[in-house]
């Protein structure tokens, strides 16, 4: 009996065995360490002063929050995010649930309900509403893929963020709310929505703004609290009340001048002094540009700059229209917190209550921004691994 011939070597390239081992997006990475770091140094700095005995008290506890989000970063980049569609009306409901807990069960301080109080944390639902909101949404957007274009989707996304934005505005966080507005507004424009819905939705905000602002409380009628009103106008008129609405943003305008080219470091006297109120959550920006000038504002807008790059590179780079859309989200609520920030804090926007991320001193709000680096991580992760099954290579 004749022998069979032997077969060569199936030479067929292997893949590797778990697209998830595959490395981090370098320069995500190093965006979101460097602003860790500068986060604990222009806290170190700034917070010095506040708690008698424990100068290190703000510092210590970002570092814990830090930490943890890390960790939980690091978990969810070995997620497969491609799964989280199933759960889009789970997600969408834990995010309800949330924030109408806050309202029931939250603590009340300095008028507004924001929070829930733990024994070791508060855990601020507006702040995680805004990853779930970008999952939930992004999950619906991908079921209606066929019919993007039409009018009922449009309502539909606007309404599904509209309705938990309310909630929270009234909390009062009107900051996270227009947050929630503008990841939906995003994610409708990432996804190809026409022009002319674009359009209107803008029409509808400016009416509603001038309705807010200008023609309900003229009847007497008063949809935000007096002092959101004051806020929201004073950055238009700061020379006309100095010493109340004014106040806070006048002093961040003087202590970042202060700061110079390089800075005053130890000779600062604004912040350590507390001349600039909420130095170490709002206004961290003017903390960092009285230290260390504006050298160290400017590496903060270069970090920032870079950590929103490579969120909109992972938009480009994802495998499918759920990641893409994941990734607009994400860039979105980055650039806008970044912008209203440090906006308000040099006097170009009103004050809103928009912390600036991973600077600002809060778990929540660390958590919160660190898992949507980690939904960008397993978005590149993905990517890369895609890439690899069909013999591409991915540029970073």
């Amino acid at each position: 009996m004749p022998l069979s011939p032997i077969k060569p070597p199936d030479e067929t390239p292997v893949a590797p065995p778990r697209a998830l081992r595959l490395p981090f997006d370098p320069l995500l990475t190093v965006a979101v360490v460097g602003l860790a770091i500068c986060s604990l140094v222009t806290l170190g700095a700034a917070t010095k002063n506040l708690v008698p005995g424990h100068p290190r008290y703000y510092v210590d506890r970002q570092a814990i929050y830090l930490t943890v989000g890390f960790a939980f970063m690091v978990v969810l980049s070995r997620v497969d995010y491609s799964q989280m569609r199933k759960l889009k009306n789970v997600i969408y409901a834990a995010l309800m649930f949330s924030i109408l807990a806050v309202l029931g069960l939250g603590h009340a301080a300095r008028g507004s309900t924001r929070a829930i109080n733990f024994p070791l944390f508060s855990f601020q639902a507006s702040e995680l509403g805004k990853v779930l909101l970008i999952l939930a949404l992004a999950a619906f957007m991908v079921e209606r893929s066929r019919h993007l274009r039409e009018r009922d989707t449009t309502i539909r996304v606007m309404i599904a963020a509209l309705v938990p934005a309310m909630f929270v505005i009234a909390q009062p966080d009107l900051g996270s709310g227009l947050v929630y507005m503008v990841v939906a507004y995003t994610l409708l424009f990432a996804a190809g929505t026409p022009w002319r819905h674009l359009a209107a939705l803008a029409a509808l905000v400016a009416v509603a703004a001038g309705f807010v602002l200008v023609a309900a409380p003229a009847a007497g009628v008063n949809v935000l609290k007096p002092y959101q009103v004051a806020r929201l106008t004073a950055f238009l008129h700061p020379s006309s009340n100095p010493l109340t609405e004014g106040y806070q943003q006048q002093e961040s305008k003087i202590a970042i001048g202060a700061g110079g080219k390089t800075g005053r470091g130890a000779n600062a006297s604004q912040i350590p002094n507390g001349f600039v109120p909420e130095s170490r959550t709002d206004f961290v920006f003017a903390a960092a540009g009285e230290q260390y000038g504006f050298a160290g504002a400017g590496l903060l807008l270069l970090l920032y700059a870079l950590l929103i790059s490579r969120a909109l590179r992972v938009l480009v780079m994802s495998k499918d229209l759920f990641g893409s859309l994941i990734a607009a989200g994400v860039a979105a609520m980055l650039m806008f917190q970044v912008f209203v920030n440090v906006g308000m804090t040099i006097g170009i926007m009103p004050i809103t209550g928009v912390t600036l991320p991973l600077m600002s001193y809060g778990g929540s709000s660390v958590i919160a921004t660190l898992l949507a680096v980690g939904l960008l991580q397993s978005i590149y992760v993905q990517a890369r691994a895609s890439a690899g099954l069909k013999g591409r290579v991915l540029r970073y």
